[in-house]
Parts: structure tokens; sequence; C-alpha cells
């Protein structure tokens, strides 16, 4: 148990700086090589992610505030992967891409104040993908770790 709090949250963590930021990076300043298959421009993030900007309550900057929430999740991550018989990296695809995509459009927009499930499905499609790749970095850096059944 020891092994998924501490591997599922390190995991999860620096699966935001690797693979989820990445994604945004990639999406924002690659956007014209997706740009020539037809994706609409509503699809490029308007940031280039590395978000240092003080984010509320505590005024952490935001990249490190994805952190530890991507630890968090990787937490859970760990803890599915032990039990689930679905193979590992589509597991974390799955996770990130959906559970995480709609606990943020619900429970979070809520938190926030923000009406529930009212994003353009534009704006879905680019979450899931950036969600997806989270998930997917984080099953994969838990590999070698051997979180997954054992």
């Amino acid at each position: 148990m020891r092994k998924v709090l501490i591997f599922g949250f390190l995991c999860g963590a620096l699966s935001v700086f690797v693979f989820h930021q990445g994604t945004i990076y990639l999406l924002h300043h690659q956007f014209a090589l997706l740009k020539t298959l037809g994706v609409p421009d509503a699809f490029r993030p308007a940031t280039d992610g590395y978000s240092f900007r003080p984010v509320p309550p505590l005024g952490v900057p935001q990249v490190l505030s994805l952190a530890f929430w991507g630890g968090v999740w990787g937490i859970l991550l760990a803890a599915l992967l032990r039990y689930t018989r679905l193979p590992d990296l589509l597991t974390g695809l799955l996770f990130g891409g959906l559970v995480c995509t709609l606990v943020g459009f619900t429970l979070v927009a809520q938190a926030r104040g923000q009406p529930m499930l009212s994003a353009s499905a534009i704006t879905w499609a680019r979450v899931i993908v950036i969600n997806g790749a989270w998930g997917l970095g984080a099953a994969l850096l838990m590999r070698p770790l051997r979180v997954a059944r054992g």
C-alpha cells in the first residue's frame, strides 16, 4: 500500500510536468500541423503551459498546483492499476481522459462556482486529449516501479 501512495503520487506529479504540460505546449506551439488536418482553431490551448501564475487560495504557481493534484490523481490511478484487468496504459489513458475530465467539468466546476458540463465540444475534446496524455504518462512512469499487480 505504501508503494501505491508514494510512487502513485510521484508518478502522477511528474506526469503533469512531462505529459500534461508537454501536451499543452505541443498543441500550442505545433498547432499549424494539426490545422493542416482540419482541426479547428478553438482546439489550440490559449497558453503554452507551464504557467507560474499564482492560483487561489494559497497563491502557489499554477503548474505546482497542477502537479500536486496530479499526484493525488496518481495515487488513485496506482490503486486502480493494482486491481484492474485492463492493460495499464489503456487504464491510464481512460482514467485520465474520461474520469479526470468528467470530474473536472462537474465537481471542480461546481466548487469554483462555474456551470457544470458547460464547455463546448471542442474544449471537451482538447481536455480529454490533455488529461489522457497525463494518465497514459503516469501509467507509463509506474511501469518500472511495478506499481500494478505486485
